[in-house]
């Protein structure tokens, strides 16, 4: 018999083309599917449930909020180019009584079949006589106040579950996405909420944009996790109870009597997180409010994805397609890599020799920035990347005579996007600039060259090693000849340094860095360092100014100089020279590497004190490391 696949048996395929376009709704609103969508990763949580509140009656303690339900579904059937609806469920109000439940949140299609459903978290019991005091059920279900029973979880009957039931009976903590909340321990102030659940083996590791960030008065804040409960139970401490991770909100602490009890503190906003109870005293003191519940969110990731057997009929049309997009996939990515500066020499006494400024490290970028210094945008592949932020290179230390004695500073080291890949294919490499001359020594080669130290010696060169097809870096300055021995400036991105103008006058600036805006606000990287002053028979040598970039100050004999800026590659400033004293030189600034990519990449980076990932108002995704670190794409 004839087959339709060219003969070749397995399964199926199924193609998603979803370029990893990322939705998040965090109120009402649609969003209309990438053309080729077929596949994606779908999240969608409810509003939380309020804590119990605490009347006029005797001290009862009311139950913690439940957390709203979250749904988590990999591969999820879409169609594309339609319209989806996400509906965002509310949170329920926090009251003096009995919590209210919260509201379900949903994502639908009109013209489809496609109805996902999670259900609104259950409301936590009262403290206070004549009101319910039993959680009521929901998503995750709430905890019971003092009497009552817990609510049950899963009250939509998913399967998976959506959510775990409450705490109780009595003192009860909401329920979360993760586990049930449980009857409040003995020992005061333990968490008696539910944690909620982590969506990172979906979404990715943190940061992602729609991620939660520090909360204050919640639960502790676990990057990826939603859907905790909030906090129920009575304490004997003047502190809080904590709600659980995913946006719980704390209980209301305990407080003396006749004081107003302290209300509950509401889930995070678009957490789905259970509201807290309300604080409790020993009398039948004032009232206190439950906290409300977090809004829901609705999360939609869709897919690049193949699957099955693909027959060469298949193979060789999309092959001999002008733009191939099967089943290879990669994003055009701007870049910013800046290398680690170079230290500023160290000056010399004696004759009072000035040293040299530190060279800026190399500067590379594309999109942004002087239009002569942009490269072409890399053509990246979703993968995890290693990152390499070059370190600034070491002072020079001042020495107490001239020649043969060496006190230059050391060159800074590379920073580097991929290490071991195709330079300006798949990997950017700026070098480190090179150290300052020492006093009577001339400058180091680097990316931008080294001052020379004076009197007359040669700055380093730059552009070394040579990248292409544009310069990383400018040389060095060349230090003015006797009778003057002031040091000259490092080399910048975009000037290359000089040697300052003689007795009495400044010694040599630092060339000028490059400004760039990939980040947005307008910042300039790569200065060169100043070179270091003198004061000698010829009289005195004036400090040396910094270089925009992050260039450091030279200095003269009655100030110290001062090192490259953090994170922009300046070279650091030269040490200046005195007949009876010298000063040391200053470190080069470390580099930096950025990544700027359309809305649709997905960032994530280790480890999260390296890594910075933002969206910018446009809607570009930036990946920013200030540290050796990796990167992953996706």
């Amino acid at each position: 018999m004839a087959r339709t696949n060219g003969g070749i048996i397995g399964k199926k395929n199924v193609t998603s083309f979803g370029k990893c376009t990322l939705t998040a709704k965090t109120s009402n609103g649609s969003f209309t599917t990438q053309a080729k969508t077929t596949l994606a990763h779908v999240l969608v949580v409810a509003g939380g449930g309020s804590g119990g509140g605490l009347g006029s009656g005797p001290s009862d303690a009311g139950g913690g909020g439940g957390a709203g339900g979250l749904r988590l579904i990999a591969c999820q059937p879409l169609s594309g180019s339609t319209s989806y609806t996400a509906t965002i469920g509310g949170g329920g109000s926090g009251n003096t009584s009995h919590g209210a439940s919260g509201v379900n949140s949903s994502l639908a299609c009109s013209s489809c079949t496609v109805s996902i459903v999670a259900t609104g978290g259950g409301a936590g019991g009262a403290g206070n006589p004549g009101s319910p005091k039993s959680g009521d059920p929901g998503g995750s279900g709430g905890g019971g106040g003092t009497g009552g029973s817990k609510g049950c979880g899963n009250a939509g009957s998913f399967s998976p579950a959506e959510g775990n039931p409450g705490g109780g009976p009595s003192y009860g903590g909401g329920g979360g996405a993760g586990a049930a909340g449980v009857q409040q321990s003995a020992a005061p102030g333990a968490q008696n909420a539910g944690d909620g659940l982590s969506v990172a083996p979906l979404f990715g590791a943190a940061p992602q944009p729609f991620y939660l960030s520090n909360t204050s008065n919640t639960g502790p804040t676990v990057c990826g996790v939603f859907a905790g409960g909030g906090a129920g139970g009575i304490t004997t401490c003047a502190t809080e109870l904590s709600g659980a991770p995913g946006g719980g909100g704390n209980g209301g602490a305990r407080v003396g009597a006749g004081e107003t009890r302290p209300p509950g503190t509401s889930g995070a906003t678009n957490s789905g997180g259970g509201g807290g109870k309300a604080g409790s005293g020993p009398d039948a003191g004032p009232t206190g409010t439950g906290g409300s519940g977090g809004s829901g969110i609705v999360v939609v990731k869709e897919l690049n994805k193949a699957s099955g057997v693909w027959n060469l009929k298949t193979h060789y049309r999309e092959l001999r397609k002008s733009v191939v997009t099967w089943p290879n996939f990669f994003y055009d990515l701007d870049y910013l890599v800046v290398g680690g500066g170079g230290g500023g020499g160290g000056g010399n006494t004696g004759p009072g020799q000035g040293a040299g400024g530190g060279g800026a490290g190399g500067y590379r970028a594309t999109g942004y920035g002087p239009s002569p210094l942009r490269g072409t945008a890399l053509e990246i592949s979703p993968g995890s990347y290693s990152i390499t932020v070059g370190a600034g290179g070491a002072a020079g230390a001042g020495l107490g005579s001239p020649a043969p004695n060496t006190n230059p500073g050391t060159i800074g080291t590379d920073s580097i996007f991929n290490p071991g890949g195709t330079e300006n294919t798949n990997t950017i490499t700026a070098d480190g600039g090179g150290g300052g001359g020492g006093g009577n020594k001339p400058g180091g080669d680097g990316a931008s060259g080294g001052g020379g130290g004076g009197p007359g010696d040669a700055g380093g060169a730059g552009n070394t090693p040579p990248r292409s097809p544009i310069a990383q870096g400018t040389a060095g300055g060349c230090a003015v000849g006797a009778p003057n021995t002031i040091g000259a400036g490092g080399g910048g991105a975009t000037a290359a340094g000089t040697g300052g103008s003689g007795p009495g006058n400044p010694a040599g600036p630092g060339g000028a860095g490059a400004p760039n805006t990939i980040l947005g606000p307008d910042t300039t990287y790569a200065g060169g360092g100043g070179g270091g002053g003198s004061e000698n028979n010829s009289g005195p040598g004036g400090v040396a100014s910094a270089a925009p970039g992050g260039g450091g100050v030279g200095s003269s004999p009655g100030s110290a100089s001062t090192a490259g800026g953090t994170n922009l590659g300046g070279g650091g400033g030269g040490g200046g020279g005195h007949g009876t004293a010298t000063q040391d030189g200053q470190a080069g600034g470390p580099g930096i590497v950025i990544l700027r990519g359309p809305s649709a990449v997905t960032f994530a980076g280790t480890p999260c004190c390296a890594f910075t990932g933002s969206t910018h108002p446009g809607g570009d995704k930036i990946a920013k490391f200030t540290a050796n670190g990796t990167l992953t794409v996706s």
